[in-house]
């Protein structure tokens, strides 16, 4: 089973180059974040035409997430029950017996702001919550844009990064906070490629300079580590025309599941 997350920056734009990216890797599940789409406006007909079923959670103009899988969706939950969030950021689903959690981590602004603040309550949030979902859920995945780049290698030039957004020791304390629940990152079980990145800013020619982060993270449960075939980015698709600022990131696993 190919499992695949993608912040398109923007469905309504990105939707062709999603639908070709679905035909040539043939994933069964992908998680979607920043459609920025009402639902009423979401692609139901053009997804389902290509074999999707999707469940969705938007708003106008900002974030918004989507799951799609080519086999029914249960038990489906929007965002986070504990705390009271205007912002679309989270869809979780049960497919084929694995529950998928996909998320749109805030993006923080910067140390110190009012933003920062409500990501770090976001975080602490998610947190509570997650630990509820794999005590009910033992087969369990989370994956997404998280907004934070785990380690050093996982910036281009850590020192000019150091203290900054996606960087600081707060968020990458919480993301070490998820892993303590009994999540695994996916992406580290096998060597990697020096300086890759998943997301590269628009400006600066930074894609073409290779000059990025790993913020695109998917994590499996202890259960899943030994399912895990492989994990990698596909930068394929940041070379197309008007591309989204980030890549697709992809896990397999064995499945279904003994």
């Amino acid at each position: 089973m190919k499992i695949a997350t993608w912040n398109v920056n923007s469905l309504s734009v990105r939707l062709p180059q999603l639908l070709d990216w679905l035909r040539e890797q043939q994933p069964e599940i992908v998680v979607l974040q920043e459609t920025k789409l009402v639902d009423a406006r979401f692609p139901h007909a053009e997804l389902l035409a290509a074999g999707w079923q999707a469940q969705c959670f938007g708003q106008p103009t900002y974030n918004g997430v989507a799951l799609l899988s080519r086999t029914p969706a249960q038990d489906v939950q929007r965002n986070l029950p504990q705390l009271q969030d205007p912002q679309a950021r989270l869809i979780a689903a049960t497919v084929e017996g694995l529950r998928v959690v996909g998320a749109y981590f805030p993006n923080g602004q910067e140390p110190g702001s009012d933003k920062f603040a409500y990501k770090m309550d976001w975080l602490q949030a998610l947190e509570t919550w997650l630990a509820q979902q794999l005590a009910a859920y033992p087969r369990l995945v989370l994956l997404g844009d998280f907004n934070v780049a785990p380690e050093d290698r996982d910036v281009y030039d850590p020192e000019a990064w150091r203290g900054k957004i996606h960087c600081t020791d707060e968020e990458r304390g919480h993301f070490r906070k998820l892993l303590e629940l009994g999540l695994v990152d996916a992406f580290r079980l096998f060597e990697q490629p020096e300086k890759s990145w998943s997301w590269w800013d628009y400006r600066n020619l930074a894609f073409r300079r290779n000059q990025g982060l790993r913020i695109d993270h998917i994590l499996v449960c202890e259960a899943l580590r030994g399912r895990v075939r492989a994990c990698a980015i596909d930068r394929a698709p940041r070379k197309n025309e008007r591309p989204s600022d980030h890549a697709p990131v992809y896990v397999e696993l064995d499945w279904p599941a003994a």
